[in-house]
């Protein structure tokens, strides 16, 4: 089967005939116990704990240097796991939709359940908000050396801009977890990414909405030119995506008055 794969059904049937992977409802509890689990670990984790304990100290000297408060709130947020679906779907865009060299494997191979705990880089998230741009990249130098003091942890950092209008800064650290084997009895130690997006509390305001159509625009493939969204005012794509724009730069307006007064 060469035929590209254009929504999920056809995905799922690809898998099974081009891999002999059946994607079942046991596969979705094995990839629910797993995120649980990295989960939990990553909640007990060194680094966590002393983010938490640290985000005082850190609000106070943001405060010290600028005058302002860093934090809208002096506490962890919620961690999420990516749904089950949603990852699917990300598997599908590395598999099929953002493959050049389809129907080759990508260049990292093809994800694969034996596979995709470790090279999905989102299957646990969670998201910090601070009140002003500048202090994005400060949370994010403070992430950074609590992961070397923790023993060296790993550590990357991606900042965010996509023209449809999302801006954040993505942190990730891994967590290695010993996870249940899928198909034969016994377990198996994985290192599966951490996400940690840091944006501002403006952006915070229409961050999901803004996902919500970025998530719809990669997930679709076309085979006609598409009409491009920058042009169709009509379109909630329009007013969500330049609304991304437009907080972007009221926050670094914001940060420059405030730097002059």
């Amino acid at each position: 089967m060469n035929d590209k794969p254009t929504n999920l059904e056809e995905y799922l049937q690809w898998l099974k005939n081009r891999h002999n992977v059946d994607i079942t409802n046991r596969t979705r509890i094995h990839y629910d116990a797993v995120a649980e689990k990295v989960k939990q670990q990553f909640k007990r984790s060194r680094f966590w704990k002393q983010l938490g304990a640290n985000l005082q100290e850190y609000n106070d000297e943001y405060y010290l240097s600028n005058g302002y408060q860093l934090l809208p709130e002096k506490k962890l947020p919620k961690i999420e796991i990516k749904p089950f679906e949603t990852f699917l779907h990300k598997t599908m865009r590395i598999n099929v939709l953002d493959n050049n060299r389809w129907d080759k494997a990508p260049p990292d191979g093809w994800i694969l359940p034996d596979t995709w705990y470790p090279r999905i880089n989102d299957i646990v998230r969670t998201c910090f908000v601070v009140r002003y741009l500048d202090g994005v990249e400060f949370m994010r130098n403070k992430m950074q050396t609590l992961c070397k003091e923790d023993n060296e942890r790993d550590f990357d950092c991606k900042f965010k801009a996509k023209e449809e209008g999302y801006y954040a800064a993505h942190v990730y650290t891994r967590e290695k977890c010993e996870i249940p084997k899928f198909i034969v009895v016994g377990t198996e130690e994985v290192s599966v990414s951490i996400e940690i997006q840091i944006t501002t509390q403006l952006k915070e305001v229409i961050r999901e909405l803004l996902h919500k159509h970025y998530e719809a625009r990669r997930e679709k493939v076309s085979t006609t030119p598409e009409e491009l969204w920058q042009w169709n005012y009509m379109s909630g794509e329009f007013a969500t995506n330049y609304l991304g724009h437009i907080l972007h730069y009221v926050d670094g307006m914001i940060v420059g008055i405030r730097e002059k007064e």
